[in-house]
This record gives structure tokens, C-alpha cells and sequence, in this order.
């Protein structure tokens, strides 16, 4: 894997709490961040195709949002009602 060498500048509490998240998942900070922008962007992804979803269908009424948070809280029960 290639990878590209930045410098970024971060809050310091963002700073230190990743540099311990990083400990305690026994990598460095820099595979920490890695990870957390990889699923920053999935959510980024998500929430585009959301959005192009209801361009093209019209928003998505409470119902389907009440089930959607169902499902991602795993509450199969409730999201299958």
C-alpha cells in the first residue's frame, strides 16, 4: 500500500484522546487516524447517497427513518413492525 506523509495540525484533546485510543488498540497514531478517516469517509458516503437517493426519490418519510434507526441499533424486532 502506498502511502502519503502529512502534517496535520489537530486540537489538543483530539490529539491526546487519539494518541490514547491508539494505545489501547496496540497501534500507532497513525494507523488510528487511518482507520478513523477510512470510516469517516464510509459515513461521508453514506450520507451522499442518501441525498442522492431523495433527489431523485423524494425524502424519506419518519417511518422509514424510524426504521433505519431501528435497524442500525439493532433492534431487528422493532425495525420489522
Amino acid at each position: 500500500m502506498t502511502v502519503k506523509k502529512l502534517s496535520v495540525a489537530l486540537d489538543e484533546s483530539v490529539a491526546e484522546g487519539a494518541r490514547s485510543a491508539a494505545e489501547r488498540h496496540g497501534v500507532s497514531l497513525s494507523a488510528w487516524l487511518n482507520s478513523a478517516a477510512e470510516r469517516a469517509l464510509v459515513v461521508e458516503r453514506g450520507l451522499a447517497a442518501v441525498q442522492e437517493w431523495e433527489a431523485e426519490h423524494g425524502e424519506l418519510t419518519a417511518s422509514e427513518l424510524s426504521w433505519a434507526d431501528a435497524v442500525l441499533d439493532g433492534d431487528a424486532g422493532r425495525a420489522a413492525s
